[in-house]
């Protein structure tokens, strides 16, 4: 019970690497505000942590507005007397060559993967300072490191989260808030799920060829992942901060992009 008496939010919590996180983080004692924009999915997850012995306070929002941001972060603060540990995991990933991305799908984009972690932040600091601790994790991707075509837009802002995090690290260093990112590759997830339905011809080939570019064989499990945000979380990474691990399997350093 390593986050025993602490309070987590995660955003993007519905399903797939969300839902994993705030399930991991409620194993180990957290009790979670979740929030996502898909109500069913979220009342899934609620029930998944409050059937682990946690609390959960569940919200169905957009995290593009800053007004439901800062409501659900107080009334996480309320609800069970501070926060200790915020996920920044939400976002959306556009499929496409980049000249033909329209004005509305990159607003959105930058959005939800990069304004919203920023507003996260901005409203939870004061909760933390109070406490005296907290750690915040931005959930950055291996294509915010090599390039990867296609996924422009959603490489440039997991990149700026790494930026955002070391920024953020000596910023709020003195308040003992750390701050770090984690760049998974890619995960067998329904977001990998619905890429490849939705943009292989073939997408049981497409599907070998990513796990093959992982020197492992194979692509990481959504608990695999999970399990390096509950550390970070937790007192064992109280000595890292400003720092993005890479919980890649290896792929970034092959640095090769399946062709589907």
């Amino acid at each position: 019970m390593k986050l025993a008496g602490r309070t987590a939010i995660v955003t993007g919590a519905g399903d797939g690497i969300g839902r994993g996180i705030a399930l991991a983080l409620a194993r180990e004692g957290a009790d979670v505000g979740l929030c996502d924009i898909n109500a069913r999915a979220l009342e899934e997850c609620r029930s998944g942590v409050e059937s682990l012995g946690r609390k959960a306070c569940a919200r169905t929002m957009d995290v593009r507005d800053a007004g439901s941001v800062r409501a659900m972060v107080d009334d996480v603060a309320a609800a069970f007397g501070g926060i200790d540990i915020l996920i920044n995991n939400a976002a959306i990933m556009p499929v496409g060559p980049l000249e033909e991305q329209d004005e509305d799908t990159l607003d959105r984009c930058l959005a939800v993967n990069l304004k919203a972690p920023i507003l996260f932040s901005r409203f939870v600091t004061p909760h933390m300072r109070r406490r005296g601790r907290g750690s915040i994790i931005h959930m950055a991707s291996v294509t915010g490191h090599n390039g990867h075509a296609g996924v422009v837009v959603y490489g440039c802002t997991k990149g700026a989260l790494i930026a955002l995090a070391k920024g953020q690290a000596i910023e709020l260093a003195p308040a003992n808030i750390r701050v770090n990112t984690v760049s998974p590759g890619a995960v067998d997830s329904p977001m990998l799920h619905r890429f490849l339905t939705e943009h292989a011809s073939d997408p049981l080939s497409a599907r070998r060829a990513f796990d093959a570019l992982h020197p492992r064989g194979r692509v990481a499990t959504i608990e695999e992942v999970a399990a390096v945000f509950v550390f970070l979380a937790s007192d064992d990474a109280v000595n890292i901060t400003g720092t993005d691990i890479r919980c890649d399997g290896g792929y970034a350093i092959q640095g090769q992009q399946p062709r589907t």
